[in-house]
């Protein structure tokens, strides 16, 4: 079969993330991979890109005048309609329910391209999480192959009409770069000064002796007083276990930072003391801060996937997920954004008192994936079977 050329949109940290493996095997194969950055994620794209050895042939500036997601989406129509007049692509491939991944999918089908999704088929069937639930949702309309990472995603395509023959079951690339670094930072020596911040790595080392929580929080859903409530718990849960310590990389959103910060204001000294708030961890130091964790209390999904990797206990600040499998499993509870709940005996709290408990939310393996989905990916797009369509749309 011919080589052919499949265009990668990627915008934001998760994406990069969960895209890496999937150009590590189409490379790896031959095929031609034309990443193009769309800035969504500006500030902590580079090093993630380094990280991986997927530099970027195409970066977008997008020249932002407004954080309305419309100016965004209209600024990635026009400046992706522009990369795809100006150089050749036989494909698309994205990921996930971004802005970028719903507007590549959409500049990609006006030019009769078929798209490739990757991590397709989530759904939580409300409202929330917003506006990624439609995000991911229109891609379902607009994408040729769908690569669903566990069973449950593969019946949410199934139950929209997504032909049978266009849904390939292939585990999570989430698992795939969890492992790539993992395995890559203990042939590094994860004792670099350089893999944490200065202020995260001094107490770290302060800390060491203690157990670590680690959170973070910056959905949209939860700012305002949910993010409030987040940080009072977090500080509650340090009060009633002094053994404890957490680390919070704090989302640069300035909202997001106000409303931790003012609710941390009132709080013990000895508490704030076992409080890092940090800057955003890069990829290799929040690989290092799960693999250090005792169970990390998080309202993101890629850190839901992340620590099921590790065998992490995960706490869910959200009212629904689409990463359901994980609760299922037993390897994760929702917990909401209640300060009782998170707190409460059955949760944080049982988790640093009762052993039983916290071994049971120790899986022995992923419900996402087992280290391969990437390679399975290339290899379908790369076959016969993967073939491109005659008429994509």
């Amino acid at each position: 079969m011919q080589r052919r050329t499949f265009m990668m949109f990627i915008g934001t940290r998760p994406e990069i993330i969960k895209m890496a493996p999937v150009f590590k095997a189409l490379t790896q194969q031959g095929e031609q991979v034309c990443v193009v950055h769309s800035g969504q994620h500006d500030s902590m794209a580079q090093g993630l890109y380094d990280f991986f050895g997927m530099p970027p042939d195409v970066s977008i500036d997008l020249h932002r005048k407004s954080p309305s997601l419309a100016h965004l989406t209209t600024s990635l129509l026009d400046a992706m309609e522009d990369v795809l007049n100006t150089h050749r692509a036989d494909a698309v491939v994205v990921q996930g329910d971004t802005s970028t991944a719903m507007v590549g999918a959409l500049v990609a089908y006006y030019h009769d391209l078929p798209v490739a999704h990757v991590e397709a088929g989530l759904r939580t069937w409300q409202r929330e999480p917003f506006p990624e639930e439609k995000n991911r949702e229109l891609i379902g309309r607009l994408a040729y192959w769908h690569f669903p990472p566990t069973p449950q995603a593969r019946r949410n395509l199934l139950q929209e009409h997504i032909p049978a023959q266009h849904i390939y079951e292939v585990g999570n690339t989430v698992i795939d770069a969890a492992l790539m670094a993992r395995d890559r930072l203990a042939g590094d020596s994860a004792a670099d000064p350089a893999l944490h911040a200065p202020d995260l790595g001094s107490f770290l080392d302060a800390m060491q002796d203690r157990k670590l929580l680690l959170v973070t929080a910056h959905r949209r859903e939860n700012w305002g007083q949910p993010i409030r409530r987040i940080a009072q718990a977090v500080s509650e849960l340090l009060r009633q276990h002094p053994e404890v310590v957490a680390v919070w990389p704090v989302h640069p959103n300035p909202a997001v930072r106000k409303d931790i910060r003012s609710a941390l204001e009132a709080i013990d000294e000895d508490v704030r003391a076992r409080l890092c708030l940090t800057e955003p961890a890069d990829y290799p130091s929040l690989i290092d801060l799960l693999s250090r964790c005792v169970f990390t209390l998080t309202d993101s999904g890629g850190i839901q996937e992340e620590a099921s990797a590790f065998a992490k206990p995960v706490l869910v600040a959200r009212e629904s997920t689409e990463r359901q499998e994980l609760v299922d499993a037993g390897g994760a509870v929702l917990v909401g954004t209640d300060i009782a709940s998170i707190v409460a005996h059955a949760h944080a709290h049982a988790l640093l008192t009762d052993a039983t408990l916290y071994q049971s939310m120790q899986l022995d393996s992923s419900p996402f994936g087992d280290g391969h989905s990437g390679q399975r990916i290339a290899n379908i797009l790369g076959s016969d079977e993967g073939a491109m369509p005659q008429n994509p749309s």
